[in-house]
């Protein structure tokens, strides 16, 4: 059987995570294989894939946060010896955030379902300040 794809386009509103969990399971439920492995692949290296917590909005928060203190923009004097600031003061770090996660997330798939936990979503995480629109590839395979 050939392999079944998609691309999921997703407009941004600056930094943070934005579910797309239901657009997946969509995905996948009208999928003939009942079975396979999901593999989602990000086409941008300032934005990053991830499995994490839907239930409490502070988990979102938090990583944010965390993420901001870590890789602060290249304005903080922390951070003056990064060169590439063309594109302002949050695209290099965003680049980093980006290298300290991930592009591609892989997912069961049993019984046309998604093998997510309880509590977990798939996340776009953005890491630039701006609005973007992004692209995501979803691959279904056996």
């Amino acid at each position: 059987m050939q392999p079944h794809q998609t691309r999921f386009s997703l407009s941004t509103r600056g930094q943070g995570l934005y579910e797309f969990t239901d657009q997946v399971k969509t995905f996948v439920r009208d999928q003939p294989r009942r079975d396979g492995l999901l593999t989602l692949f990000v086409q941008h290296t300032s934005c990053s894939l991830l499995v994490q917590e839907n239930a409490d909005p502070e988990v979102q928060t938090d990583l944010r946060n965390f993420f901001a203190r870590l890789v602060p923009p290249t304005t903080d004097p922390k951070m003056a010896y990064l060169t590439h600031t063309y594109e302002g003061p949050d695209d290099m770090p965003a680049h980093i955030k980006a290298a300290l996660t991930a592009s591609s997330i892989t997912i069961p798939i049993i019984d046309a379902r998604l093998c997510l936990g309880t509590w977990q979503g798939i996340y776009l995480f953005e890491h630039r300040d701006h609005p973007h629109h992004r692209n995501i590839i979803a691959h279904v395979s056996t």
